[in-house]
């Protein structure tokens, strides 16, 4: 049975209206009469390098926003499995607050701009100085020209130009109100072995918080505890036309016992700004004997819109470090509405490439 479920992979993204979709096979690329030699008809994870994989689809493309050498490039695909066309879009200052550190850039269409939030810092290590961003483009192509915003005030009183440690920024539009949601800390310190906790604020344009951010969840149960340093990172946003889920990372990115939480707005009329509004569950999402560190997940919809699939990060190894590769993997829905994310599944292992692509590279990829 279909459900009519929107993903905001991290916002509403005003003029994207991405439409998930059942759990329900499909007819169209599982027929092997509509496979050519020249077209696998399927892939295995893991589908390339890297971390924090922000995937974003509109009118019919998928592009992905991430960091290399202090600079942010995006690529623009019709296939979710394939990259192809790939620019530089920004390159770090020689100076400045934002020279260095670029982590986790999130690419946003908004109002007719495409809109990037990343974090970078001065210096480092120890990652003390670690800000928030915003890049605008300068027309509608992603691929375009970027300029500078500025800085997000991420603090308790944004109005006076301050900012508190804040990484992962992502966007929620909700009943008509645009809200930024970070990870943060309560105040600057001088080590960065300091906990990390969620935060909302409501905005009044993509790059300006209108209100002092709200704290909606710190880390506190013991699945989301436990290891050297406990944290909520890299929030995104997963909405249907019932409920509204911020899916989230806990425990230490550097070890194999990273993973995703849950926050469940209580109902959608519920405001988010009141910390009792949220649910938290978890862990959603964690690594198994195969498959380790899995987090900060981006969602978008397979080419035909049939489909909903998590794109998320692991560790290469299970020993400490950021030697991260990027996996994807479809998902399904529990009866109560909420997302079911299943098991990570292991490297080489063949998946049926996302529904409707194998078409796709037929009629467009040469």
């Amino acid at each position: 049975m279909f459900r009519n479920v929107f993903l905001i992979a991290a916002l509403f993204n005003l003029g994207i209206t991405v439409h998930l979709a059942s759990c329900e096979a499909q007819e169209g690329d599982n027929s092997p009469d509509e496979f050519s030699q020249s077209v696998d008809s399927t892939f295995v994870n893991p589908v390339w390098d890297g971390a924090d994989p922000w995937m974003v689809k509109k009118d019919s493309f998928y592009y992905y926003c991430y960091t290399e050498n202090n600079s942010i490039k995006i690529s623009k695909s019709r296939l979710m499995t394939k990259r192809t066309e790939t620019k530089t879009v920004w390159v770090a200052p020689a100076s400045g607050w934002n020279k260095s550190h670029i982590w986790a850039p999130e690419l946003h269409f908004v109002d007719g701009k495409w809109y990037i939030y990343y974090a970078a810092g001065r210096e480092g290590p120890p990652f003390i100085h670690q800000r928030s961003g915003v890049l605008r483009s300068k027309g509608e192509n992603a691929l375009g020209e970027y300029e500078e915003t500025g800085m997000l005030y991420t603090s308790d009183k944004p109005e006076n130009e301050t900012a508190v440690w804040a990484i992962d920024v992502t966007l929620l539009q909700h009943q008509g109100q645009l809200y930024a949601i970070w990870s943060g800390w309560k105040e600057n310190a001088e080590t960065d072995e300091t906990p990390q906790h969620s935060y909302i604020a409501p905005m009044s344009d993509p790059h300006t918080l209108a209100g002092p951010r709200v704290k909606i969840s710190s880390p506190v149960k013991s699945w989301e505890t436990g290891g050297p340093l406990d944290l909520n990172e890299g929030h995104e946003v997963l909405k249907t036309d019932t409920s509204v889920f911020i899916i989230y990372s806990c425990r230490e990115s550097w070890l194999k016992e990273y993973r995703l939480g849950q926050l469940k707005l209580k109902s959608f009329d519920a405001n988010p700004l009141k910390p009792e509004n949220w649910i938290k569950s978890g862990p959603v999402f964690k690594g198994n004997e195969e498959v380790h560190g899995t987090g900060h997940a981006s969602f978008v919809n397979s080419p035909d819109g049939t489909e909903d699939w998590i794109i998320y990060h692991s560790k290469k190894t299970v020993e400490p470090g950021w030697n991260r590769d990027v996996r994807m993997q479809q998902f399904h829905w529990n009866e109560d509405g909420s997302p079911n994310f299943g098991e990570p599944v292991p490297a080489g292992v063949s998946l049926k490439r996302p529904s409707g692509e194998v078409s796709v590279e037929k009629k467009f990829i040469k």
